[in-house]
């Protein structure tokens, strides 16, 4: 390089008048507590949000927050060939559908808040024009005029010289030692070019760095001379977010662990810039363990519909359900915490970074929902009706308009063994709803007669005629129990199931084969909420019809 940078410099970018400083004034050091960390989620609008990206959006606010510091929205935007239509409400929507909100940043779809902006990288062009004109002039970054032919038989070179490392450096970076005759011939003929970075490390030397999550990490330093501009002036992720960080005052960069080889190359961009290099967290990958091969792999789009945040949205999974289970992905030290302080919002956790394990984490569907029933099973009746109700207006509008034709009883339905000490613990998504007590509704009600099998059709039908002669609508619960009790004698059974189970051949069964007989011609079903409650609901003109058909079908 045996030219004046300050003159390349003016021949690249002549329309350039800013300056680095100028940005270090318009961006300065945030007015933060000693200790707050600054965090980021800089997703690409490229399709819906990805469970994963919950997951590290998450990391992100949890840093910020317990910290006193800032999390912040950043989309970056810059590979406008895998972007989709409003890609950005994709992204903020689901977000903000399960309760996970930034202090600055974007907003949604053309909207933002916050004094670092703007925050869609498509419209910060201009920072890194100025930041990589001040690299040419350094003598840091240089124009590459290489064609994608060029570029491909550099890629046969290096396999057939069998390099080790494979890229643009070295003896094979054809334009990182043109003149400036030479690069002026070029641009007057009109050739398209790249800004690429001027890489000074050695393979032969290695730089440490200190992950939050793990530990100490050694790496080759980085020898590749990265493209910085790509030829339409718009930069790569790789130099954009370098700039990004450092003027919107990144302390942590907190990110998935496919990051981590790239790393020495962000590392030598931050200092050749003259920034501070932000720590680096690297998370690890949310993994389902694969039915077919048994093998742990990575969320698919294509097989799994649960790897779109969505999906949880439209089945109806409780956005306190879902948070409360990837807290226990994101933290092991989170169960402990939530069994001392069971009432706690999930977002008092003392989140440590540190602490996060660096191994892959197992997103199981079946404990989610054994994470989502407990949740429901603490919501009032009314918070669930008001749930059920919101959710099944967008996305089952026949269940909507029968669930909310009696909001009353409606309530009083998903109120059932629901408001007391150990309330039942079945559903654990609203989707489940309708199915779990459509015998309440006429309109989703189907007859079935499956007896058990240790009872008789015929003694089926005396259960129910006694029963019909005795059942009185008014009785309470203890009364009704007890009149089922005093059935059973009369008819070969025992009030009592320990005496069963000490002679079971005294018996045709015990008080629980009676009230079973009673369920399935009321319900249909062998298990269901409290049987009083439900006949209470349904009211004596509807029990005794369907007694009476369980009959005549017997």
């Amino acid at each position: 390089m045996d030219y004046d940078c300050n003159a390349l410099a003016e021949l690249l970018f002549p329309d350039v008048t800013g300056t680095v400083a100028e940005l270090e004034a318009q961006y300065p050091p945030r007015d933060l507590p000693e200790g707050a960390r600054v965090t980021r989620f800089a997703p690409s609008p490229t399709g819906y949000l990805h469970l994963g990206g919950l997951f590290g959006a998450m990391v992100d606010v949890l840093t910020a927050r317990v910290s006193g510091g800032i999390a912040y929205l950043r989309i970056e935007d810059t590979d406008k060939k895998r972007e989709i239509a409003d890609g950005v409400s994709a992204i903020t929507e689901g977000l903000s559908s399960f309760g996970v909100t930034f202090d600055e940043g974007v907003t949604g779809f053309g909207t933002e808040q916050g004094a670092y902006g703007p925050y869609t990288q498509s419209k910060r062009t201009g920072v890194y024009h100025i930041v990589a004109k001040q690299l040419v002039r350094e003598g840091k970054a240089y124009p590459c005029f290489c064609t994608a032919e060029e570029l491909d038989a550099m890629r046969e070179r290096q396999e057939a010289d069998g390099a080790l490392i494979r890229g643009y450096f070295g003896r094979y970076a054809r334009c990182r030692n043109l003149s400036l005759d030479e690069i002026q011939a070029n641009l007057a003929a009109g050739k398209p070019w790249v800004l690429r970075f001027r890489a000074d490390g050695d393979e032969n030397r290695r730089i440490a760095f200190e992950d939050v999550i793990r530990g100490k990490i050694e790496m080759p330093e980085n020898i590749i001379d990265e493209v910085l501009l790509k030829s339409d002036g718009v930069p790569t992720y790789h130099f954009a977010h370098v700039c990004d960080d450092h003027f919107m005052r990144t302390t942590h960069a907190i990110r998935g662990e496919e990051w981590i080889s790239s790393v020495p190359k962000h590392i030598a961009l931050f200092k050749a810039c003259g920034f501070r290099v932000p720590k680096y967290a690297h998370t690890p990958q949310v993994l389902k363990l694969d039915e077919e091969t048994g093998d742990k792999r990575k969320l698919s789009k294509r097989k799994d519909p649960e790897a779109a945040v969505s999906y949880f949205t439209q089945v109806g999974t409780p956005k306190e359900a879902l948070i409360e289970y990837l807290m226990t992905l994101i933290s092991s030290g989170f169960e402990d915490w939530r069994r001392a302080n069971p009432d706690a919002d999930a977002a008092a956790f003392p989140f440590n970074l540190k602490k996060m394990s660096a191994s892959g984490c197992l997103f199981d569907l079946a404990k989610l929902n054994d994470v989502s029933k407990n949740v429901i099973s603490k919501m009032t009746a009314d918070e669930v009706y008001a749930r059920v109700a919101e959710w099944a207006k967008t996305y089952d509008e026949p269940f909507y308009s029968v669930f909310t034709a009696d909001p009353q009883r409606s309530r009083a339905i998903v109120n059932i063994d629901r408001e007391n000490p150990k309330p039942r613990k079945d559903v654990a998504k609203w989707d489940e709803v309708k199915e779990f007590f459509s015998y309440l509704y006429n309109e989703y009600y189907e007859p079935r007669f499956e007896l058990p099998e240790n009872v008789a059709p015929a003694d089926a039908k005396a259960i129910l005629n006694a029963w019909l002669a005795v059942y009185d609508p008014a009785d309470d619960k203890d009364t009704w129990f007890q009149k089922i009790k005093d059935l059973c004698e009369p008819l070969g059974y025992t009030p009592n199931v320990k005496e069963y189970k000490q002679n079971p051949d005294a018996f045709k069964g015990h008080v629980g084969d009676v009230s079973t007989v009673i369920r399935l011609a009321v319900t249909a079903r062998r298990n269901t909420p409290d049987l009083w409650s439900v006949m209470d609901l349904l009211g004596e003109s509807e029990v005794r019809a369907r007694v009476q058909n369980a009959v005549a079908a017997l």
